[in-house]
């Protein structure tokens, strides 16, 4: 039997195939010329769009943008990004909420490349990454890529709450294999749930944290994916628990990312942040120094316009209350979708992940990919999970989103 030839090295060798998520939108954009794009349902976009399908924009960041001078879309930016851009991230990150705490800040390409310094600097080889049952799928994809693997916890208990226990039998697990541990907590506003905890769940987390703590030979550290702050609620309200992050022992250590991604409207300029909070000021000027390093050695500079914006902007009083109240629409127009979404899942009695704010529910079955291509035959495209299926009310008018779990309901009744 003969072998396909290779040239990549063993590490790489991975199987051939589309992504799955644009696989599905590429389906939907066809049923769209076949059907009419107002008889389809395209759940797959993981990005905020209106009801014409068209992107969603913040236009006065987009003028902004658009405004700069030449040189500032020309030249390189420093390799751990502008000061002031630095600056800005850790005000739009922390808002009224900032901890106590040495903080620092590097740039990386969104928040994927938040999550890909810390996986590398942060964990060793062989590592396992600790992160709830539902959650993005690259953090698998970026684990691997760096010769670590996915440990999952189940993130919800019998009453739709954080599973506290869960979450910290499986920490004690990974402590008693490995003496450095990542956590990657996407909160608020989680993809694929919505789930936001609360307050007095980070106060378990971190307080069962502090007690591994204890034994010096561990190392902490937990990373806060922040993508979908901007649509999780009041600005400060929604931030309340980064409070929490302050005065932790100093083998906790604690990065936040954040991106322009979602809140600022910039997906494709590919900006964001690494952000830590630490008690120990070694190790915040040990964390510029590593992660500036590897910023060096993957992709070096970052995108300098996208910086230049968010730094003009939080200098500006006047055009950060411009941003926000042009922001705030489109805030309104997802809360309206989703509360559509929800009222109706009630009525029919579909069960949902609890959701609390963000770009996606989650539809728990234990059949997806087949409820998926059932719900395909309605021109309803969303992306099934390991166990259940992703809605994107980001990407659904709220028409739409009322109709939709009715339709979930029959097709789910096929295969349980």
């Amino acid at each position: 039997m003969s072998t396909k030839f290779s040239m990549v090295a063993a590490h790489s060798r991975r199987p051939a195939g589309e992504d799955s998520i644009f696989a599905i939108n590429n389906a939907a954009q066809q049923a769209a010329k076949v059907h009419g794009a107002d008889k389809v349902v395209n759940a797959s976009v993981g990005a905020l769009l209106e009801d014409d399908g068209k992107l969603s924009i913040i236009p006065s960041v987009i003028e902004l943008l658009r405004g700069l001078p030449a040189v500032e879309y020309a030249a390189y930016a420093p390799i751990a990004g502008l000061p002031n851009f630095l600056e800005a991230a850790k005000k739009a990150v922390f808002r009224d909420q900032t901890p106590e705490g040495y903080i620092e800040a590097i740039a990386t390409p969104g928040g994927s490349g938040a999550i890909r310094h810390t996986v590398w600097n942060y964990s060793n080889a062989g590592d396992h990454i600790l992160t709830p049952d539902w959650y993005w799928g690259p953090y698998k994809t970026i684990a691997e890529e760096h010769g670590r693997f996915i440990s999952t916890y189940t993130l919800f208990d019998e009453n739709d709450h954080f599973h506290i226990e869960a979450f910290c039998k499986t920490v004690e697990e990974l402590l008693q294999k490995q003496d450095q541990l990542v956590i990657l907590l996407n909160s608020p506003a989680n993809n694929p749930t919505g789930y936001s905890l609360s307050n007095e769940e980070w106060e378990a987390v971190l307080s069962f944290l502090k007690q591994k703590a204890a034994n010096a030979e561990k190392k902490i550290t937990l990373f806060v994916d922040i993508a979908y702050i901007d649509f999780a609620g009041k600005t400060n309200e929604c931030r309340s628990f980064m409070k929490l992050f302050g005065g932790l022992p100093e083998n906790i250590l604690t990065i936040v990312a954040f991106s322009m991604s979602k809140g600022y409207t910039l997906y494709g300029m590919r900006c964001g942040a690494m952000i830590c909070i630490t008690s120990n000021q070694d190790v915040a000027e040990e964390f510029k120094a590593a992660n500036q390093f590897s910023n060096r050695g993957v992709w070096s500079n970052g995108t300098r316009p996208a910086m230049t914006v968010l730094a003009q902007i939080f200098e500006n009083p006047d055009l950060l209350k411009k941003v926000e109240t042009e922001r705030s629409i489109l805030q309104q127009m997802l809360s309206q979708r989703a509360a559509a979404f929800m009222e109706n899942a009630r009525k029919v009695n579909l069960k949902v992940c609890p959701y609390k704010a963000g770009f996606f529910i989650t539809i728990p079955c234990s059949n997806p990919e087949a409820v998926t291509q059932e719900l395909q035959k309605d021109l309803i495209f969303a992306v099934p999970m390991g166990k259940g299926i992703r809605f994107a009310v980001c990407s659904v008018p709220e028409k739409q989103c009322a109709l939709v779990p009715e339709k979930f309901v029959k097709a789910i009744a096929k295969f349980e």
